[in-house]
């Protein structure tokens, strides 16, 4: 997730956050218990991309390539076909660095699962799997920012692939989200489909500590009012609830995370958007952001929720 802090510290140091307040709804619903499912895949999906070995996953680095080749194998064993360009998307773009603006070489990986109802009208679910790399000789492994992210998309498309969803969906991974949303910008520069077929995008930024408040924030529904009471039934799952903000003219700085992460891309664009993730917490782009530091029930409980969001959204849209 990209925001102030972030940039301050690519620009040579870790800013403290000012943690705000959350809006509680009212009247939660009762939690819905855990579904039995695997997750080995979803945790693997994690542990593997914050590994050392990735390095911090930074753009344009050797760690931020072993990272996009497993998210390939991982599509590939998945069977998810790439988008109609291809599977990968190259770009150049400048952003920030420790050492000032630099032109960093990325590459987004894209798949692309038909629809059964609406198949020429797309659902882009997005997550960055770029980090912020390494730093006086410290790894930021960021296994909440982002891994949790990609690996909650890596699951849904193992469940879409075992039921279809009724739009098209394409899943994007992209990269340099975390040097100013480069492979964003690059994605509705050069989309693989008009934007005027993209219903949604669905972008998932930290998915795994949501013990922080309890709560999966949806932040977009202030700009896009229907798509709140789609959302808003669904019942808690686990530990963990929706809660909808972040998004409104009275939420300033880092509390408004509009253009916090890739949605702000295709909302600069006219697309409509819903981001989905966990309000920030102490390891927050620092070196602490490890595997470790995930607690299995939450990160499941947030996954799950999240994609009874998409299919809810999925089976609402374009009636």
């Amino acid at each position: 997730m990209l925001s102030a802090a972030a940039r301050s510290l690519l620009l040579g140091g870790c800013a403290a956050l000012a943690l705000s307040g959350c809006v509680e709804p009212i009247s939660p619903p009762p939690p819905a218990p855990m579904p039995a499912a695997d997750y080995g895949s979803l945790l693997d999906d994690v542990r593997i991309l914050s590994v050392d070995d990735m390095e911090g996953r930074g753009t344009g680095t050797p760690g931020g390539e072993r990272a996009r080749a497993y998210l390939v194998s991982r599509l590939e064993a998945l069977g998810v076909a790439p988008a109609p360009f291809g599977r990968l998307q190259p770009f150049e773009g400048t952003g920030p660095s420790p050492q000032g603006p630099v032109t960093y070489r990325g590459v987004n990986v894209l798949g692309l699962i038909p629809g059964t109802r609406v198949g020429d009208r797309y659902i882009v679910v997005s997550a960055h799997y770029d980090h912020v790399g390494m730093h006086d000789g410290q790894i930021y492994n960021g296994a909440d920012d982002n891994a949790s992210g990609v690996a909650t998309m890596l699951e849904l498309a193992k469940r879409l692939k075992a039921q279809a969803p009724e739009h098209s969906v394409l899943l994007v991974a992209f990269d340099g989200e975390e040097r100013g949303l480069l492979g964003a910008r690059e994605f509705v520069k050069a989309p693989p489909v008009p934007l005027s077929s993209i219903a949604l995008n669905l972008n998932f930024d930290m998915t795994a500590r949501a013990e922080t408040d309890g709560h999966l924030w949806v932040t977009g529904t202030y700009q896009h009012p229907n798509l709140r009471p789609i959302l808003e039934p669904l019942p808690a799952v686990g530990p963990v609830s929706f809660a909808f903000g972040k998004d409104t003219p009275q939420d300033e700085g880092e509390n408004n995370w509009v253009s916090a992460s890739d949605q702000g891309a295709f909302h600069d664009k006219g697309v409509p958007f819903l981001y989905m993730g966990i309000d920030y917490h102490p390891d927050y782009h620092r070196p602490t952001d490890d595997f470790e530091r995930i607690r299995p029930e939450v990160f499941t409980a947030a996954t799950e929720l999240a994609i009874a969001g998409f299919r809810a959204l999925d089976r609402s849209l374009d009636r």
